[in-house]
């Protein structure tokens, strides 16, 4: 049987450690501030683009992995006669999805997987991928395996502003100046592969993604406790401890892993924005 090789988007938000430990390979998508073009988590980070929307008041561009780029990454692969599987930010979401299909067809021996997702929810459908790559499985019976799972993701994220939205077209400039004035924090959703407002939280930061985190994990009847994300582009160290003790005064995962969200996902959540992502169990 040949070598699985395990492939993502940056939009997987995978920890470096994440990274190394089970030996993804990262596909970076494009962040454009102003004429300059850079490599999500490559060329750029999270400081620099906030840094560069606060100085001049424009949300960075984004934009997707090309034929090219993808046909790039998985050739070396696949000429040493590895499969490679790869998982991509939701097709509702990117072009991306279409992209790696059309260069998994050009090469052969390429399996691509529509999360149907973002963020580290997509990520733990990669560390899946690794894992059982590991166990032997091939290329094909990790696409037919994740495609049913990929369905049991829960995947949310609480805002602190809703600028980053509203500057994206992604909410009206009223509904977020109203949000600001009522000192809401929305809470966003992921599903059918596509973003959609949740439950509203009102009050500090800290309080809320706490309740937040109980409101998550107490409506869902079980959960598959093996690991949880939690995910943030820039979040207090205190604020991610509390997060921590709430998801354990809930459920007793076994691993919680944080991670910074990458340039790609932060150019439309905005800074202060954080997610607990897991799977729902059978």
């Amino acid at each position: 049987m040949s070598k699985v090789v395990v492939t993502c988007d940056s939009t997987c938000d995978l920890s470096p450690e994440c990274v190394k430990r089970f030996g993804i390979k990262v596909v970076p998508l494009y962040v454009r501030l102003g004429e300059e073009e850079h490599r999500d988590g490559v060329d750029i980070n999270n400081e620099q683009l906030f840094a560069y929307v606060e100085k001049t008041g424009q949300l960075p561009k984004t934009a997707a992995c090309s034929v090219e780029d993808y046909s790039e990454y998985w050739r070396p692969n696949v000429q040493k006669g590895c499969e490679v599987v790869h998982i991509n930010i939701s097709s509702e979401m990117s072009i991306c999805y279409q992209n790696a299909c059309t260069a998994a067809e050009l090469l052969g021996n390429c399996y691509v997987i529509d999360s149907r997702n973002l963020s580290s929810g997509s990520g733990l459908l990669a560390l899946d991928a690794a894992e059982l790559a590991a166990e032997g499985k091939s290329g094909r019976e990790i696409k037919e395996i994740l495609d049913v799972k990929k369905n049991r993701l829960n995947v949310s994220f609480v805002l602190d502003t809703m600028e980053y939205l509203a500057k994206g077209g992604r909410c009206s400039s009223m509904t977020a100046l109203a949000a600001g004035l009522l000192k809401l924090r929305l809470g966003i959703e992921v599903k059918d592969g596509k973003m959609g407002v949740g439950k509203k939280y009102r009050g500090k930061l800290g309080p809320v993604l706490v309740q937040y985190v109980h409101d998550r994990l107490r409506n869902v009847a079980k959960v598959e406790e093996k690991r949880i994300f939690i995910t943030y582009p820039n979040m207090d160290d205190e604020i991610v401890e509390e997060v921590k003790r709430a998801i354990l005064e809930d459920k007793p995962f076994n691993e919680i892993l944080t991670s910074n969200a990458g340039c790609t996902v932060s150019s439309h959540c905005g800074p202060k924005c954080l997610g607990i992502l897991f799977y729902e169990a059978e």
